[in-house]
């Protein structure tokens, strides 16, 4: 065999390696934000839902959503304690 023709596939292989770790790495991100969103979500749902009792409320906008679903749970403890500013 011909050397040209082996370092052709080595660097053939890489570059396929390379291409694929690329693309893998923003799924990751993606997966990432949604669990984020889906369990922010739920505990701001989850909040709203029994605070009513305690009368404890965050509204549901679009900055309130933005926030839980960047940042999660932290967006949610985030909000509660803006709001526990504001409102003293």
């Amino acid at each position: 065999m011909d050397i040209n023709i082996i370092i052709a596939f080595a660097l053939g292989l890489l570059l396929i390696y390379l291409i694929g770790k690329i693309m893998v790495v923003p799924l990751k991100w993606v997966f990432k934000l949604l669990i984020n969103a889906i369990v922010g979500g739920v505990v701001l749902w989850v909040i709203n839902y029994f605070g009513s009792y305690i009368n404890l409320h965050i509204p549901l906008n679009p900055i309130t959503a933005l926030t839980v679903g960047f940042l999660g749970v932290p967006g949610v403890v985030l909000l509660f304690v803006i709001q526990q500013i504001i409102a003293k």
